[in-house]
This record gives C-alpha cells, sequence and structure tokens, in this order.
C-alpha cells in the first residue's frame, strides 16, 4: 500500500471518479445513456465525424472511470496496493503516481 494516507489516495480517487463522470455527462453519455442527434437533421459526414470522435473520448473516459471505480471497491474490500496479476504488493510510488493501477510495474511493462 502507499505511504501515503488511504483517505488521501480515496480523496484523490473520489475526485477523479466525480470529474469523469461530469466529462461524460457533458458529452452526452451519463446515466448510461448516449448521445441523441436530432432526427430530422441530415446525417452528414461532419456530424458522423464528430460522433465517432465523442464516442471514442467517451470510451475512453468510462474505461478510466471503471479502472476508478475498481480501486475504490478495492480500498473498500482490503485489497488496494495489490497487483490483479501476480499478486504482489504495488509500489507506493506507482500508486502515488497512478492511485487506480491495476498492476505493478513489472506486470503493466508486459501488458
Amino acid at each position: 500500500m502507499s505511504d501515503a494516507p488511504p483517505t488521501e489516495l480515496r480523496a484523490v480517487l473520489e475526485q477523479e471518479r466525480d470529474d469523469l463522470r461530469r466529462q461524460l455527462n457533458e458529452l452526452g453519455f451519463g446515466d448510461g445513456g448516449g448521445l441523441e442527434y436530432d432526427s430530422n437533421f441530415a446525417d452528414t459526414s461532419q456530424v458522423t465525424a464528430e460522433r465517432g470522435e465523442a464516442e471514442a473520448l467517451a470510451s475512453k473516459l468510462q474505461a478510466t472511470l471503471d479502472d476508478v471505480e475498481r480501486a475504490l471497491k478495492k480500498m473498500d474490500d482490503g485489497s488496494y496496493g495489490t497487483c490483479e496479476n501476480c499478486g504482489k504488493t504495488i509500489a507506493p510510488g506507482r500508486l502515488e503516481a497512478m492511485p487506480a493501477a491495476r498492476f505493478c510495474i513489472d506486470c503493466a511493462s508486459k501488458r
């Protein structure tokens, strides 16, 4: 586990979770919804390109949110700071840099 107090790391993760949820809502992907387009609007290549970009960004944000929520659950069940691949402790510096890290640096570098 990290040298930082668990409450400090939890606060960082909770803030990141809130920020990610806000960004997803701003993109129109909050609470399980997707983007809605006016059905009367001509589906031009520009609209299609913008929709694709928004969906790609939302997908990345959702994946990051999933990692953050997983880290918070691991804090609750006592498994936070343990590599999901090899079971070793994740270095404190790695957790400081990436509080939602799922893997130790050795396992992450093999992915």
